[in-house]
């Protein structure tokens, strides 16, 4: 990917809309395929009454939108301001009591999991039925709309996230003691470009300089949030 071509994804604007000042990319198509658009508000004419709590909206008990799901409520049903990345919000802004908490557990992949993806790992690459996986550094680029995946010379891919329709984490057994089984790996399906059908990737976790495989352990549980989020975004 060229610098220019890497600058021009990249690019943002700032926008005001009645819910608050977003930073948003430059060309819609550049959008993060785990964004969500600003919903459109119920009408006030259509709520006489809090959508929560039923309480009556007069001089004195104010109706509010929700920035998150665009219904009405009053001041106790939608007083809290919280963070909401999905949308591109600069600031914090006012969510119901409903979505606040879906947004704070949101705010997590955002400010932990999105930078493990971002700064990458490496990984023992297959590629759809090869019978030899290639060692390459798979990282989420910077715009979120690609798996980059660079192995040694000029071997460069990239899958668009928004074309994987499937991800299946690959584990190892149950630890002495009980707990979780450890990731190991992930498959991918996605429709590649002038491809019929699915096209396939596994990743196994590799070594990083240091010997350990954490980092990419680590980063497959940040993949494997992330692929959690692209599917709400398609339900929403």
């Amino acid at each position: 990917m060229s610098s220019e071509v890497a600058a021009r994804r990249d690019a943002k604007k700032l926008v005001r809309s009645p819910s608050g000042l977003r930073m948003v990319p430059e060309h819609r198509a550049d959008g993060s395929p785990f964004g969500l658009e600003e919903p459109p508000w119920v009408p006030d004419k259509e709520c006489p009454r809090c959508m929560q709590c039923d309480t009556k909206f007069d001089f004195l008990t104010r109706k509010h939108h929700c920035r998150r799901c665009g219904k009405c409520f009053c001041d106790k049903c939608c007083g809290q301001k919280v963070a909401l990345r999905r949308m591109c919000f600069v600031d914090p802004v006012r969510q119901c009591a409903g979505c606040a908490p879906v947004s704070r557990r949101e705010a997590d992949f955002y400010d932990r999991q999105l930078k493990l993806l971002l700064s990458g790992a490496t990984f023992l690459v297959t590629f759809g039925n090869s019978e030899k996986p290639d060692t390459m550094v798979c990282r989420l680029s910077s715009n979120q709309r690609f798996l980059l995946l660079d192995g040694d010379a000029d071997d460069h891919r990239e899958v668009e996230v928004a074309r994987i329709a499937a991800v299946q984490m690959l584990t190892e057994g149950l630890p002495p003691g009980g707990g979780n089984a450890r990731a190991t790996g992930m498959t991918l399906q996605y429709t590649a470009p002038g491809a019929e059908g699915l096209t396939q990737l596994t990743l196994t976790a590799g070594e990083d300089a240091d010997g350990s495989r954490r980092q990419a352990t680590a980063w497959l549980a940040a993949m494997h949030k992330a692929a959690k989020l692209l599917y709400e975004s398609r339900d929403q």
